[in-house]
């Protein structure tokens, strides 16, 4: 009778046949002896060398193509254009935002609204997947300023870095506790954050977030952010000011992106010349970085006009710095 099955397996399985042991020539089996200490090392410094190789090729990131070199600059402007609108104030538009990134080693990025896949969304929401595109262009840029075609840079003397950047700066303009969608939002800005640790830097004008002007620090927590706010279920649900009121719920219900949140003044980089602007900070005055015209581009485009005297201004500046 043959023995019986166990179900518990042995706990080894039982050698068939014996290991047929691999010839090694004399001569490498002296080398391997006498020079093991010089192997090693030479194994060491190829290691390291094919190391140094792929950081340089760029995969020490491990975020863009290696192909892409990038501008290196420490901020990227990013404009959308509307390819409908005037040639002539659109070519205004660029030249405001690369005069002042020359002055200031920055980099532009405008890219035009059909240059994504919206389906059917409003074309504002390509200032979303513009920012995933210029951080791809842009990959050893630190941060990216989305500033709308609403608005101007009208006091280029000032540097983001000492204006807003600096986490020391940014710690001492951070408003907290307030109501991220005004005036009685029980949800609120936290307080106590660090400086260095904020990713998106945003206003609040009387009626809630602003999407024309925030800035966002490049990292896997950007990219998280801007695919969030991207959701297809955001885009499709009819929003009454699409992509503003998507930014005002991701914030209010995902505690990651709220805790990565600094809320500024109004007036450090949205200052309004008309519309809904912040009672506490948000009028224009003399001296600040932007002013804003929002809803020039509805109806009634009325943006080259209402832009026209700070442009005539800017002009007579640089006319008279060159003098």
């Amino acid at each position: 009778m043959p023995p019986r099955k166990t179900s518990r397996p042995p706990p080894y399985a039982a050698r068939n046949s014996k290991s047929i042991p691999i010839p090694i020539p004399p001569a490498l089996r002296n080398l391997l002896i006498r020079d093991k200490a010089r192997l090693i090392v030479i194994c060491i410094l190829g290691f390291l060398s094919i190391l140094w190789l792929w950081k340089r090729s760029g995969g020490a990131s491990g975020l863009e193509p290696s192909g892409i070199v990038g501008s290196r600059a420490p901020v990227v402007i990013v404009t959308v254009i509307d390819p409908r609108a005037n040639a002539a104030w659109v070519a205004k538009i660029m030249k405001n935002r690369e005069d002042y990134a020359k002055k200031h080693g920055y980099a532009t990025f405008f890219p035009s609204n059909t240059d994504y896949s919206l389906n059917n969304s409003p074309p504002s929401w390509a200032k979303v997947p513009a920012l995933r595109h210029a951080m791809t262009l842009h990959p050893t840029s630190g941060f990216f300023w989305y500033l709308d075609h609403t608005a101007l840079i009208v006091n280029p003397s000032i540097s983001l870095q000492s204006h807003i950047l600096s986490p020391s700066r940014l710690e001492k303009l951070m408003i907290a506790n307030e109501p991220v969608v005004p005036p009685d939002s029980v949800i609120k800005t936290f307080g106590n954050l660090k400086g260095d640790r904020i990713d998106l830097i945003v206003t609040q004008d009387k009626e809630g977030l602003c999407q024309n002007s925030f800035i966002i620090r490049r990292g896997e927590w950007a990219k998280y952010f801007l695919d969030v706010w991207f959701d297809p279920i955001y885009r499709s649900y009819n929003f009454q000011k699409a992509e503003a009121h998507a930014l005002e719920h991701i914030v209010q219900w995902h505690g990651t992106i709220l805790a990565k949140l600094a809320l500024v003044p109004q007036n450090l980089i949205n200052a309004y010349t008309k519309g809904p602007a912040s009672a506490k900070n948000g009028k224009y005055k003399d001296g600040d970085l932007i002013a804003a015209f929002p809803g020039c581009d509805k109806d009634k485009f009325t943006c080259a006009d209402d832009m026209q005297p700070f442009f005539d201004v800017l002009a007579g500046n640089a006319q008279s710095g060159n003098a």
